[in-house]
């Protein structure tokens, strides 16, 4: 690394992946911790011989630089350890550590990579249970047993659903499920041997069911009984886990939701079944037409395929070993998919496509079975192509692992909706026209999802973190977005009290008498409500830029704030009277 590109990582770089040592005359113990929580996480760099001041914000006081003594010595001494008994795994090669000047003092430098799934948890001392370190917004912290034995589980490729469930047999399944089951897999593979076999021997054939060999005893498998079981054993067996969709779309005024699929002693709450109950309402209302035969569209269109395929993967790549909630809401600009446990290939990995290493690879092939993510290594890349053909903003995946939990938004919003471009222009004047394409996308993402981080945008634009930050750093100094700092970790969002240089202000085309409106948007809405009495949000959308329902209700809500329209009426019967 050089000096320039030290110094930008400390100035711009996501300060998570980044942890500065002092000169000391050996290493620290320290420098093992780091090293495993990187490892164990999403990678980082550690920097020898400068020392941070982690609540100082100006660059110049907040970091200072002491050259390391004899560098050969230390730097000898770090992969001898590194290849010893005090830590399990090496992942370093020669060119992840090296020495450079650094503001006229020589520093030490150590690229640690994420760990590949099989590789962790990377721990020290022999001990993974009190030596294994993940890294947070604050720093290193130890492992807990339970994520210590979820990256164990991670770590063997035969996944965690084939796991014999001692006790557990036919009696315990669905018999519905699986008859419907077996009607789709019939549908999707006519000729195939297994369609003569009993139930009992077709589960054994998809590995639903499986013999004991130290007993010769046949039980069910997690797969089996998670995909087909009755409710009763399941949350018998998975006390831990929930499943739970939630429609928040076309929401009445006061309500949490408008439909809710959750369990309720009405049906068996397997994962057949519920799939089987949330994809007609995923697609119910797309503007695309399409027929469902069962539980599957017959001319298949890239967005319902990449809906099906957003269920499958939660459904495929969470952890039931843990406490968590497989949850599915969808919205009016979009859905949420969240599942429990963390992902077990790099973001950026699973961006680009053609891997896939999913945690229960025996509901992955129930699954593919009946033709629900039947291309493996393709179900993200497929998302990306349905979403990218629609022009809508880039999925957002995003790993927490704090909560052990993966969460993907999938946003039916265009990249730049003309009512965000119009809020950003009556804000910021005629500086936004003069600020390059990546600015005004970080704006409009900040606008359209209330908060932007560098890593949502390394997704967007394709850019290393470092320059993102430098980009965000830009706005956050000419005062366009605030900086919400958490610990090493920053979010950043809309500056809505921006005040424009009396120069840039030109409110000609935003008034009507005396009332001055922020958008042009806002002073169509007023201007028709004035000549008409009133305007239903569908009159919005049609005289409007606004292409969405959550546009036109923040444009309304803006005039009924300032006391212009009052809302009357629910649902369908909803309109914004003038206020004489």
């Amino acid at each position: 690394m050089t000096e320039k590109e030290i110094l930008d990582i400390l100035e711009y770089g996501e300060h998570i992946h980044l942890e500065c040592k002092k000169a000391e005359a050996k290493l620290p113990n320290s420098v093992w911790e780091t090293y495993s929580s990187f490892a164990n996480t999403d990678g980082g760099i550690i920097l020898f011989g400068v020392e941070e001041h982690i609540k100082e914000t100006n660059f110049n006081r907040r970091f200072e630089f002491h050259s390391i003594n004899n560098p050969d010595q230390r730097t000898k001494d770090f992969w001898n350890t590194i290849n010893s008994a005090k830590v399990s795994a090496n992942i370093l090669v020669d060119s992840d550590v090296g020495t450079c000047k650094v503001m006229g003092e020589l520093i030490m430098w150590i690229n640690v990579p994420r760990a590949k799934y099989l590789q962790r948890p990377v721990y020290l001392n022999e001990n993974p249970i009190k030596g294994s370190y993940k890294r947070n917004h604050e720093g290193d912290y130890h492992c807990t047993e339970d994520e210590v034995k979820a990256m164990l589980r991670d770590a063997n490729d035969a996944g965690s659903d084939g796991t014999i469930l001692d006790g557990y047999t036919m009696e315990d399944i669905d018999q519905n499920a699986l008859r419907s089951y077996r009607i789709e897999f019939e549908h999707h593979n006519p000729d195939h041997v297994w369609n003569r076999l009993d139930d009992l021997e077709f589960l054994q054939k998809m590995g639903g069911y499986i013999r004991d060999r130290s007993t010769g005893k046949k039980w069910l498998t997690a797969a089996g009984l998670l995909m087909f079981g009755t409710g009763e054993a399941i949350r018998e067996r998975f006390s831990n886990i929930r499943m739970d969709y939630i429609d928040q779309s076309n929401l009445l005024p006061g309500s949490r939701w408008s439909d809710r699929i959750t369990y309720d002693g009405m049906w068996e709450n397997n994962l057949y079944n519920f799939m089987r109950q949330v994809m007609p309402k995923l697609v119910s209302g797309l503007k695309r037409p399409f027929r469902l035969e069962g539980m599957y569209r017959v001319d298949d269109t890239p967005v319902h395929k990449a809906i099906r395929e957003a269920v499958v993967n939660m459904m495929i790549h969470s952890d039931y070993m843990i406490t968590g909630v497989l949850k599915i809401v969808k919205m009016d600009n979009g859905f949420i998919f969240s599942n429990p446990g963390n992902l077990k290939l790099p973001v950026q990995d699973i961006y680009e496509g053609g891997h896939s290493v999913a945690r229960n690879p025996h509901i992955q092939t129930l699954f593919r079975m009946i033709g629900a993510g039947d291309n493996i290594g393709s179900g993200f890349p497929t998302i990306l192509d349905a979403w990218g053909e629609e022009n809508w903003r880039k999925p957002d995946l995003y790993e927490d692992s704090d909560l052990r939990q993966v969460e993907l938004k999938l946003w039916m919003v265009s990249l730049m909706p003309p009512e965000c471009s119009e809020h950003l222009h009556a804000l910021y004047g005629t500086l936004y026209t003069h600020l390059n394409n990546n600015e005004q996308i970080i704006l409009a993402t900040a606008y359209l999802e209330g908060a932007v981080t560098n890593s949502r945008l390394q997704s967007i634009l394709n850019l290393h973190s470092t320059e993102i930050g430098r980009i965000l750093a830009g706005l956050v100094e000419r005062n366009l977005i605030n900086i919400e700092r958490k610990g090493r970790w920053s979010s950043y969002q809309i500056n809505e009290d921006y005040k424009m240089p009396p120069e840039q202000i030109d409110i000609s085309e935003f008034t009507i008498g005396d009332e001055v409106f922020n958008s042009e948007s806002e002073r169509i809405i007023y201007e028709y409500a004035r000549e008409n009495g009133f305007i239903t949000t569908a009159q919005v959308l049609q005289i409007t830029r606004i292409n969405t329902r959550q546009g036109a209700s923040l444009a309304l809500n803006k005039l009924i704030n300032r006391n212009l329209l009052r809302k009357t009426g629910k649902g369908r019967s909803t309109i914004y009277e003038l206020v004489k």
